[in-house]
């Protein structure tokens, strides 16, 4: 399992098309997608999780990436974050 903490830049935090894009970048991997925020958690993969973190500016999130190809999206889904959050 790979594991990295990201703290959100973007203004709006993680609303719907913010949390749309990351849905889409974590799906393009097998491996199971995990975002947290304090002790809240939901699938990468599903839109209606991720909103439910209500993530704002300034937050912390813990992502958890467990699975074949974990590695490589550990990497891209940090890269992703760091451009578009």
């Amino acid at each position: 399992m790979r594991s990295f903490m990201y703290t959100i830049k973007v203004p709006v935090g993680l609303h719907a098309r913010h949390a749309g894009l990351l849905v889409k970048a974590a799906s393009l991997y097998q491996s199971a997608v995990t975002v947290s925020r304090g002790d809240k958690s939901a699938d990468g993969k599903r839109i209606l999780g991720l909103m439910g973190l209500g993530v704002r500016q300034g937050d912390v999130i813990r992502v958890d990436i467990d699975g074949p190809d974990e590695d490589v999206a550990a990497l891209r889904i940090k890269a992703f974050l760091w451009e578009n959050f």
